[in-house]
């Protein structure tokens, strides 16, 4: 298994933890999908979050970092996450239900 892979699957876990009270998927990007949006994106409390997941000291491309601006822009919540951070969140994307 990839260092990336490893990322994503502790993020789905997580993710997975929250039940019934969020909504992912794993957006498609070839064909009719666009490039650099990121490799989770999804719903919790009515807020939209997205997720860029790195392995290492990975960075996004210039292409995912517009898109990740672009959600911040629309209202959403962007988070890049590796391997330093990926334990984390879980309560990150709980924060967001916090009024």
């Amino acid at each position: 298994m990839t260092p990336e892979k490893r990322v994503k699957n502790k993020v789905v876990k997580q993710l997975k933890e929250l039940g019934n009270d969020v909504y992912y998927f794993f957006p498609a990007t070839g064909g009719y999908g666009r490039s650099g949006v990121p490799d989770i994106v999804g719903c919790y409390n009515g807020k939209f979050f997205a997720i860029e997941c790195k392995a290492g000291k990975n960075v996004p491309t210039k292409l995912q970092e517009l898109e990740l601006k672009a959600i911040g822009l629309a209202g959403g919540v962007p988070w890049v996450v590796n391997e330093s951070n990926m334990d984390t969140i879980g309560d990150a994307v709980k924060s967001l239900g916090v009024r």
